[in-house]
């Protein structure tokens, strides 16, 4: 069976009715090989193999070793065991958060945004993949595989919020393909370093904000974000990427004030 765990967890309030958590999630995706290994066998146990031939197989001195890679074609496989992994560390998660401030509760997933069961308070969350890595055990005979994902969740009392966790900057194609004119003429005068930084800050107060008004993908990353880059250069020239910065932003559809916490040590931004 595949094992499961939560690490690097931290936890955040933001103000008195917001409280986030981060974490990573990793999982043993050996048994995927494995398994495969495993279905091959029962493949040819199917075919038309005398009962003489099953007896020949049954007696042969079988010795396995574990690919140190997948194959190519488990490679939909492990996505979608990703995605699972992500799915189940989000919850897993929360009801760390909810333990953490001794709150007794359940997830109403019926809807957004999701809510709690009893106190009402809105939950979001996000995920990110953050990567693989491989481990052998001391009798070098067997190769470990661990997925590894980057995972976040926000409650809140008081209002819907949104929150984002990303791993990766944001390419450039990708940057011109959705933001506005505004913000690419900012972006395209600072330093590739800085650039960099901004736009990946950028598309997550864009993902922030379509998780809390409920956007479509194209209308939130459409939106003109551009008046809050000087103040987001300011930010990271002032903490180094190190601590939470918090900032004021009006929100014209909805009339209403929010503000952005951006917690760069986590990859994190929440709007609240």
């Amino acid at each position: 069976m595949p094992t499961s765990n939560l690490t690097q967890i931290q936890y955040t309030q933001l103000d008195t009715t917001t409280w986030c958590v981060t974490a990573q999630v990793s999982e043993s995706i050996s048994h995927l090989v494995t398994g495969i290994l495993w279905n091959k066998l029962l493949w040819l146990s199917s075919c038309n193999t005398s009962y003489k031939g099953i007896i020949k197989l049954n007696n042969l001195s079988w010795h396995y070793q574990v690919a140190t890679a997948a194959p190519r074609h488990s490679v939909p496989a492990l996505a979608r065991k990703q995605r699972q992994q992500q799915r189940q560390g989000v919850r897993q998660l929360l009801q760390e958060l909810l333990k953490k401030l001794e709150i007794d509760d359940t997830l109403d997933e019926s809807s957004f945004p999701y809510r709690l069961v009893n106190s009402q308070h809105y939950v979001c969350f996000s995920h990110t993949g953050a990567g693989s890595s491989k481990q052998t055990t001391e009798s070098n005979q067997t190769n470990f595989t661990y997925l590894h994902s980057k995972i976040a969740v926000v409650i809140s009392r008081q209002r819907p919020a949104g929150i984002d966790i990303e791993s990766n900057n944001i390419s450039w194609h990708v940057v011109k393909r959705f933001y506005s004119e505004s913000e690419l003429s900012i972006l395209q005068e600072l330093s590739t370093d800085q650039r960099e930084r901004t736009a990946k800050l950028l598309w997550q107060i864009k993902e922030s904000f379509i998780k809390v008004n409920q956007y479509t993908l194209a209308q939130g990353l459409g939106m003109d974000y551009s008046y809050l880059i000087p103040s987001l250069i300011e930010n990271d020239k002032e903490i180094n990427a190190s601590s939470s910065v918090i900032n004021d932003i009006e929100d014209t559809d909805y009339q209403s004030v929010y503000r952005i916490a951006t917690l760069q040590s986590q990859q994190t931004v929440i709007v609240f």
